[in-house]
């Protein structure tokens, strides 16, 4: 266990930062704690961290006591709306990677104007939960090969990031999938969150883009949701994701939030 003492200023407490675990520091000020400090590594090998401090002092001694036991590059996720996290992130040396929107995307087809979409000649849809476990896996094997010869899977939402023993989906009753010929060629990752599903993946193999596949499954899914009573599901969209971006806003979908991926290099 790693401990500092560091004196903020004037009339002001010393703060100990102590680190208490391999991945855990506390500030600590009149034997109470003061701030929290988290790292945690993503699948993919970046470093995560989080800060939770009542005041700026011990938010900076957290992360300069982090900063320098932890191997760089750094990350951190943030509400964009947050402007003090977002300051104190970037007055220690943070700067913006990504922007991801939140969207909220709505499932009436009479809304979302994809009531008459089918899906193109000679492909069916497979309902969530229904796919095969081996075709889906392969699939899902070939879409992340291809993203990853592309843009990367940096890129990706936590959620959909390889695992350290090469497993790459979890749950294959989250999925629906685009079958042709025998084959599976396009996925939706739905995750049932209460009131509120979240569509985590839509991924279409390359050799089968431009041909509305992507726009079929997500008639299928938020048709699916409508008919069960549920009017808006939410979804996380890369700002330099373009084709998902004109897909969303394309059925209605309105942009809630954003989240900010920071970096120190």
């Amino acid at each position: 266990m790693d401990s500092g003492h560091f004196t903020p200023g004037t009339g002001e407490h010393a703060v100990a930062i102590t680190r208490v675990a391999e991945r855990q520091w506390h500030a600590v000020a009149d034997d109470r704690v003061v701030g929290r400090g988290d790292s945690s590594r993503r699948p993919d090998g970046r470093i995560f961290l989080s800060i939770d401090a009542w005041h700026c002092a011990a938010f900076d001694q957290l992360a300069d006591a982090m900063l320098a036991d932890l191997p760089k590059p750094l990350h951190t996720l943030v509400d964009e709306a947050d402007l003090d996290l977002t300051s104190h992130w970037e007055r220690v040396g943070f700067t913006t990677r990504r922007r991801e929107w939140e969207y909220l995307v709505p499932t009436d087809p009479r809304v979302t104007g994809l009531g008459s979409v089918l899906p193109p000649p000679g492909v069916t849809i497979v309902a969530v939960g229904e796919a095969e476990e081996g075709p889906l896996r392969k699939l899902d094997r070939v879409i992340r090969d291809e993203v990853e010869a592309t843009v990367g899977w940096q890129e990706m939402p936590a959620e959909v990031l390889p695992r350290p023993d090469g497993v790459t989906l979890l749950d294959p009753s989250k999925y629906a999938v685009a079958a042709q010929c025998g084959e599976y060629v396009g996925l939706v990752r739905l995750a049932p969150v209460t009131r509120q599903p979240r569509i985590g993946l839509i991924a279409v193999r390359s050799d089968h883009h431009r041909r509305g596949i992507a726009q079929a499954l997500l008639a299928h899914v938020l048709g699916s949701l409508h008919r069960c009573g549920i009017e808006t599901a939410s979804a996380e969209v890369n700002e330099s994701n373009g084709a998902a971006t004109a897909l969303f806003e394309g059925v209605g979908a309105r942009r809630t939030s954003s989240n900010l991926e920071l970096v120190l290099r």
